[in-house]
């Protein structure tokens, strides 16, 4: 893609489908898309019905038009496959594409991702489709990279999705014996006898099996990324050259999206902030830079933003406007985590049906002349100066392990703590705190590896994928750091616990103690860890919600508890491994906890801040390192503020010298470079 067209991508979804009576209104689009500096539109996303009005007629002449015209007027066109919404008449001539809910019931046509991955007639029809669009535009100069349906989720209870979830199980079991002992299905006389008896979790069914649920949702994912790969042959056998993506959404508990590791040629996603929700735009800037990290992370290069509001959005509770400021803030954000691309949904406003209010670039007045456009068309002609970054990308040196398959085994887990455990708001906890200091980070799952970081966080490792307790002990005997925390180690892939104590798989060893018990706290209640010898800046971090009981073997303990009938015993260790450390900390801590022992771990690891400046509260920065490395100075905050710099920078735009004293507008964002 960066061969074909070495820029920055800026433009949006685009849908001529719904102005083809309006000659005049697809006209002005090319006029204002010009003016507002856009360069690439993602087309032919929901069209299906357009591109296929009867079964095997294919109309393609009016999109081969609107690919010529854009193109003619230098905007490439993102080329998306229609298989997100398939068209009315084959729901109606052919019910078995349609899903089936939890509830055993079949769907009725009607609204978009309602197909089934499994049913090999939908495969066929999405089969014919791709390859008359790739056989007639995989070689178009204009097209710049296929889009591979839409936001792929979801699941499917039907009879095809049960008997290939069999399949799926008979290649990943070999033997009934070896399932039934992987599911402990003795525990309440549920032992199965034949394949047939195994069916999908549902309410009217089974679903107290963790390892039947467990293994659904690997199903639910493999079938999903294999119709996928399904996809991305079928255009490839036309046009192999041609890169391929598909856009995800911002979800942490449907699909594994790092199995789309190695179908994708480039990872994309739909980044919906909900900007505007707080006094400041601090959390919400950390949440979506912790999202932003992950999606990198899948791949470890640049991505795609593929979509993004330019305004309010109409599905969220509350359809805030963005402040003035905000969407080059949220727009450079991305960027500096890696975005090639800064795109939209959407280009026009819809002037019907469900998105009818959804923000977009053009809204329903028609011109240019309206603040939205005035701030879209500022992005663009800044992208535009930025060409230099285009093959850089954030190089951490630490890594946060976050798992889908941990988060799914977790939630579906009997205790210790069933008003919530949460994960996935530890893992951004940390993530936080390297945050606020200024330290990018990586976010990986456990198949992943570890080469090239100095770090690794491991919060609430609960089930251990095959490898993962391996490469974390190799990182450190090699001289890494590793953090890890209470709920680590109790499980095995298939969810059976170890056995002879835990942390298993070897874990034990490597933090040097073993857990004994686990103490879950109600909301309200706390424990208190208090530091050894001035470890850690503060006297004492309150602990809330689960408190892990440890005997220390190797390791040596660094602050204790202090309140309850395990006041003094060890709530953070450390314990020397190889060349490396491993720490220990044995419940969950307030925020300003894991702040203080992320800088003390950075600094032990040699890690530092991808600014050298003292960072407010608020103000962050992140480094995309290529040919040419810069900084992006980012300000969450509604006011101004005053960053210090510790060594000399100049502004990568302007390449006018930065005083030691930088001010920072409200929501602003500096790009730096050292002098």
């Amino acid at each position: 893609m960066v061969l074909k067209f070495p820029h920055f991508i800026h433009g949006g979804d685009y849908n001529p489908e719904q102005w083809l009576d309006r000659p005049d209104i697809l006209a002005r689009d090319i006029e204002l898309m010009k003016e507002a500096h856009v360069n690439s539109v993602s087309v032919g996303i929901f069209a299906w019905s357009h591109l296929e009005p009867e079964e095997g007629v294919f109309q393609l002449d009016w999109l081969e038009e609107i690919i010529d015209r854009l193109y003619a007027n230098g905007i490439y066109t993102v080329l998306a496959t229609p298989s997100g919404a398939r068209p009315l008449w084959m729901a109606h001539r052919y019910p078995e594409v349609l899903r089936m809910s939890r509830n055993l019931t079949r769907n009725r046509p009607g609204v978009r991702h309602n197909h089934c991955y499994t049913s090999p007639l939908y495969r066929e029809k999405v089969r014919l489709i791709d390859t008359a669009l790739a056989e007639r535009f995989g070689h178009h100069p204009g097209v710049l990279v296929w889009h591979l349906s839409n936001e792929l989720g979801g699941q499917c209870f039907c009879p095809l999705c049960q008997e290939a979830f069999r399949g799926w199980l008979k290649d990943r079991y070999g033997s009934l014996d070896a399932l039934n002992k992987a599911w402990w299905t003795d525990f309440w006389s549920h032992r199965y006898s034949d394949w047939s008896e195994i069916e999908a979790p549902v309410p009217s069914g089974e679903t107290s099996c963790h390892g039947l649920n467990l293994d659904w949702n690997r199903f639910v994912t493999h079938q999903t990324v294999d119709f996928a790969r399904w996809e991305r042959d079928t255009v490839k056998a036309a046009a192999p050259d041609l890169p391929v993506t598909t856009n995800h959404g911002e979800s942490y508990e449907s699909i594994n999206y790092f199995k789309y590791k190695d179908v994708v040629d480039i990872v994309s996603w739909d980044s919906y902030p909900l900007w505007g929700r707080d006094p400041d735009e601090r959390e919400i800037g950390q949440n979506t830079a912790f999202a932003h990290d992950v999606i990198r992370s899948i791949k470890r290069q640049p991505f795609m933003l593929m979509e993004s509001a330019p305004s309010a959005t109409n599905w969220q509770e509350v359809s805030r406007l963005r402040q003035p400021g905000i969407h080059m803030l949220a727009s450079m954000q991305a960027v500096a985590h890696g975005a090639c691309s800064v795109q939209y949904f959407q280009w026009r406003k819809s002037r019907g049906a469900s998105e009818k209010f959804h923000g977009a670039v053009v809204d329903h007045y028609g011109g240019s002349d309206t603040r939205v456009f005035q701030e879209v068309k500022a992005v663009g002609e800044r992208l535009e100066k930025l060409d230099a970054l285009l093959d850089g990308c954030p190089r951490p040196k630490a890594a946060i392990l976050y798992d889908w398959e941990n988060g799914w085994a977790m939630n579906d887990a009997a205790g210790p703590r069933n008003l919530g455990m949460h994960y996935l708001e530890t893992v951004m906890a940390h993530h936080k705190a390297f945050w606020k200091l200024g330290v990018s980070t990586d976010v990986i799952d456990m198949e992943c590896g570890l080469d090239g970081y100095r770090l690794v966080v491991a919060p609430m490792a609960y089930l251990l994928r095959a490898g993962i307790a391996d490469k974390l002990r190799r990182f450190c005997e090699d001289g890494g750091i590793v953090l890890g925390t209470y709920w680590t180690g109790i499980v095995d892939e298939t969810d059976l616990c170890f056995l002879g104590g835990t942390p298993g798989d070897g874990l034990g060893q490597l933090f040097g103690l073993r857990s004994e018990e686990i103490d879950g706290l109600y909301d309200g209640q706390y424990n208190l860890l208090r530091p050894l010898d001035g470890f850690l800046p503060r006297e004492e971090y309150r602990l809330t919600e689960l408190c892990e009981l440890c005997k220390c073997s190797t390791a040596q303990p660094l602050a204790l508890y202090g309140r309850d009938f395990y006041e003094g015993m060890p709530a953070l260790t450390r314990n020397a491994f190889g060349k490396g450390t491993a720490y220990y900390l044995a419940a969950r801590g307030e925020q300003a906890l894991l702040d203080d022992l992320t800088a003390l771990l950075c600094r032990e690891a040699g890690i530092e801040p991808d600014l050298d400046a003292d960072l407010p509260d608020g103000v962050s920065a992140i480094r995309r390192e290529g040919s040419v490395t810069a900084v992006f100075l980012q300000n969450y905050l509604p006011e101004e503020v005053t960053v210090s710099l510790r060594r000399p920078y100049r502004d990568f735009e302007s390449g006018e010298e930065v005083g030691s004293q930088l001010t920072l507008k409200p929501f602003e964002v500096r790009i730096l470079e050292e002098r």
